[in-house]
Order: structure tokens, then sequence, then C-alpha cells
């Protein structure tokens, strides 16, 4: 694994899947669309330690296998993205080295709880100590783990989804709280604005009102006090006249 593909290959994968069966192809879509939808790998049929070129190199060999031109099976075309999707993301570094880390904390989770058991076989202990590490990396390449930790990374995987879900949700709701906020924010300062031109609109109006209302004097109604005037009878005395009270 990790070569690059020769023409020759390609013409050989061409020919290979020429004579494949539609019941192949049909089986190929149904267990891509069975794989869990966080990882790649699975979806690529590939192990953790895959190369970028191992990634390159089956992506050929599947989406000749699944391609809607070639395959009669009604969600080919689904199968067919979802392969894409995975070579894509397998050849991005920072989404590669992202499940990568998932896979070695997954790794280390199993190997702590492999230790815990090994505490208590005393047997396995002892082998495991006379191997000097043997033991432990023959079991890791075995099928049990391998099987455990594909689990493992689909558990981990989901939790690290579910938290980024429910940051984005948080994001998402402060978002639509400020832009409420902004919302509110715009609507009273348009409210503003619009009294203030109705105001500034209505300014002759209220100024000649205010003239009429000057030249004409205001009329005492039934019960109003008078305001207190200076009498006009005797010009040298200034004296203020009580406010009578109209029955």
């Amino acid at each position: 694994m990790g070569e690059s593909a020769t023409p020759d290959d390609d013409l050989l994968l061409k020919s290979f899947f020429a004579e494949v069966g539609e019941v192949e192809r049909d089986n190929e879509v149904i267990r891509i669309l069975s794989c869990f939808k966080l990882n790649p790998f699975e979806y690529l049929n590939l192990p953790f330690n895959s190369s970028p070129e191992d990634v390159k190199k089956q992506y050929r060999k599947l989406s000749l296998l699944v391609h809607p031109d070639k395959c009669k099976h009604p969600q080919a075309k689904e199968a067919f993205g979802a392969l894409a999707k995975a070579q894509q993301l397998l050849l991005d570094q920072q989404e590669r080295d992202y499940i990568l880390s998932q896979v070695t904390a997954a790794k280390e989770e199993l190997r702590a709880k492999r230790k815990k058991q090994l505490k208590k076989d005393t047997a396995s202990k002892i082998k495991s100590l006379v191997d000097e590490g043997k033991y432990e990396q023959i079991y890791e390449q075995s099928e049990e783990f391998q099987q455990e930790l594909k689990l493992k990374v689909r558990e981990i995987l989901t939790e690290q989804e579910w938290r980024r879900r429910k940051m984005q949700m948080r994001i998402s709701e402060e978002e639509g709280r400020l832009k409420k906020d902004e919302e509110e924010q715009k609507e009273m300062w348009k409210r503003k604005r619009e009294h203030e031109e109705q105001w500034e609109g209505t300014r002759e109006q209220r100024v000649s009102s205010w003239r009429d209302f000057m030249k004409s004097g205001k009329k005492v109604k039934k019960g109003e006090t008078r305001p207190p005037k200076l009498k006009t009878e005797d010009p040298n005395k200034s004296y203020v006249q009580r406010p009578v009270k109209r029955g």
C-alpha cells in the first residue's frame, strides 16, 4: 500500500469491473450506505493507517464499482457521492488529523481497558512481560482489537459530533438573540426618526397656530380664573388687581 496507481492498474481495474455482476455492485452500494457517517475510513473500507495514496487508489476502485452509469441500484448515485466525500475528507490534512486524533484517543482507552484485564489474568501478564511488549503488538493487529477499535472510534466521533452540534446550536441561539436585539434597536430608531420627522413637518402649523393665538387672545371659559393684570385707571400706580372668578 502507499504506491501510486499506474495506467496499467487502471486498465486492469476497468477490465475486472466490466465482469463484475450487478449483485456485487448492489452489495457494495448497500455496504457504503450502511457505513457510520462520521468515519470516512469506513466508507472506503480502509484501515486507519492508510496513506493518502491508498485513499486515492481505493476510491478509484470503489467508485468504478458503484458509478451510476454502471450500477443499476437506485441509490448508486448516493453511494458514489459518499465515496467522493470520504476521499475529500481524508485528503484534507486538517480533517484527516482530526479523525486520526480520535483514533489515537480510542486506542488509549482500549489499551487502558486491556491493562486492567491483564492485571486479573496473571498468565497473560507474565507472557506480556516475557515478550517485551510483542504480545500487545500482536493483539493490536488482531481482528478482535481492530473491531473494538472501530466501535470505539464510532463512539468517540459520535460524542465529538454531539458536542460540536450543541456548541453550534448555542452559537446560533446567541446569533439569533443578537440579531433580534439589533432589529429591535433599528425599529426603535426608526420610530424615533418618524416622530422627529412628523414633529418637524407640523412646525409651520404650530407656529401659525401660536401666532393666531397671540393675535386673538385667549378666551376665558366659564369657571376659569383670569390671570392677574395691572390696573390702567391710574397710570401713576402699578398695583395688581385680584383675580376675579367668573360664576
